[in-house]
């Protein structure tokens, strides 16, 4: 995916980032000698943060971090919404395989089927979002468990319903933590021959998604 940046931006937010518990103020010169940007840049960048309250400038040109900042801080508090983050992959992955694409988490010794989009093929396998299945069984199941090396994509075929076949990998939060498992799952025949395919697509998005899992909290 192309990543469109804006450099005045990230700027100003490196100018935010020299903040911290250790250093809450700086004069023109220290903002400068921190971020090893221009008198001129740094100007510029904050007269804009200071417009909308991400700092303040007081009478001796001496900056701090400005209200705005404590406004959203609650927000990030609250954590991310998963399915924000989730529903996206998921029709991603079912538009590239036709599959049907879904996301478990595991609740003691159960899988819970969290969001899902079914596949656009006639014949297909019909998920419930929200149902729970057992963690002895299936594709998404032994990601789950944590069997295999970090990164395998695991395959089942029949282990739950003889007719299915699922593929699955492990989504992990910044620090490792296991999340979830990205799963796609059919009828078996058409996972044969398109099941490096599927490997692929799962790796892909798996990546996509890790890469936008924050440090904070998450909400189901």
């Amino acid at each position: 995916m192309a990543q469109r940046r804006v450099e005045a931006v990230e700027r100003a937010l490196s100018l935010l980032e020299a903040f911290n518990e250790h250093r809450r103020e700086f004069s023109l010169t220290e903002l400068s000698q921190a971020t090893g940007y221009y008198k001129s840049t740094i100007l510029r960048l904050m007269a804009s943060l200071e417009v909308f309250g991400f700092v303040v400038r007081d009478e001796r040109g001496i900056y701090r971090i400005g209200p705005a900042c404590a406004r959203l801080a609650p927000l990030a508090g609250e954590g991310v919404r998963l399915e924000g983050l989730v529903r996206p992959v998921l029709e991603a992955l079912r538009d590239a395989s036709g599959e049907t694409a879904s996301f478990y988490i595991r609740d003691d010794d159960e899988r819970v089927c969290l969001y899902r989009e079914n596949g656009r093929h006639e014949v297909r396998h019909h998920l419930e979002q929200g149902a729970r299945l057992p963690l002895d069984r299936g594709a998404a199941a032994r990601v789950l468990r944590g069997d295999g090396e970090s990164g395998d994509v695991q395959v089942s075929r029949g282990e739950r319903e003889p007719s299915v076949a699922a593929a699955a990998i492990a989504i992990r939060r910044p620090n490792g933590e296991l999340l979830g498992a990205l799963a796609l799952s059919g009828p078996r025949e058409r996972f044969t021959e398109a099941l490096e395919q599927h490997r692929n697509v799962l790796r892909e998005k798996a990546e996509e998604l890790e890469a936008h899992l924050p440090h904070g909290p998450v909400t189901f």
